[in-house]
């Protein structure tokens, strides 16, 4: 069951939000990104992974944008994998990362 395996997850790995507002029409980031980590890492005591992994959200975003990518799903999916494995690299956990548009 999906929903089981994703509470599994959760319960395990915890949770990433990343939470962006972009122009659409001029594919400019508004906002962000903000990351909000529910049962992974305290942010507190772990700052500096969360600012770093604010700045790859931001590089990737911004790279993505620039190329002309306006598509939400697509750029979500590059966002997630490249959270994901930078994640992986420095905690060897695997949240799991759900990336928020908001379009302004």
């Amino acid at each position: 069951n999906i929903v089981l395996r994703d509470r599994k997850l959760l319960s395990e790995s915890g949770l990433i939000i990343v939470v962006a507002a972009i122009d659409r029409a001029s594919g400019e980031l508004i906002s962000g990104p903000d990351i909000v980590s529910r049962g992974f890492v305290y942010v507190r005591e772990n700052e500096d992974l969360i600012n770093d992994a604010k700045d790859l959200a931001r590089e990737s975003l911004e790279r993505n944008l620039y190329a002309g990518n306006r598509d939400w799903n697509g750029l979500k999916g590059t966002l997630r994998d490249d959270l994901r494995k930078f994640i992986f690299e420095r905690t060897k956990r695997s949240p799991i990362i759900l990336p928020i548009f908001l379009e302004v």
